[in-house]
């Protein structure tokens, strides 16, 4: 299991009043991340729906919010699967302003059927994708 790595720059609109990156909008860094991720495998949320059926959607989230990110700033944020079931994925997300660390994240996402919105298993050629 490898780790991605994805760079965003702070705009204004991410901001608050005072430059600082709004605590919400981390989880927008977050989750753009996560979706470059799949797209660097070749996989498309999309097409995961139409194909087999399949939505990925976050079960929790934890955020550790270490030092603030600031407008204009250069951000490096990571995706990295760190365990995984038949239904589930445990994943470490990170983010980095010039190496030094400013959140940290650990999601668990669950793979749910997309008309049902009932857990289902991975479907197999995508976990293989996905843990490579």
């Amino acid at each position: 299991m490898s780790k991605y790595c994805h760079q965003f720059r702070v705009y204004y609109e991410d901001t608050d009043a005072g430059g600082v990156v709004y605590h919400a909008n981390y989880l927008n860094f977050f989750e753009r991340t996560r979706t470059e991720w799949l797209r660097a495998k070749g996989l498309h949320q999309s097409e995961m729906r139409k194909q087999a059926n399949v939505i990925l959607a976050i079960r929790s989230m934890q955020i550790d919010f270490v030092l603030p990110a600031r407008l204009d700033d250069l951000l490096t944020v990571s995706a990295e699967v760190m365990s995984h079931s038949k239904v589930t994925m445990q994943m470490e997300q990170e983010m980095h302003k010039e190496g030094v660390l400013l959140a940290k994240a650990q999601v668990e996402i669950i793979s749910l059927n997309a008309e049902k919105f009932k857990p289902m298993r991975f479907p197999t050629q995508y976990l293989e994708e996905l843990l490579f």
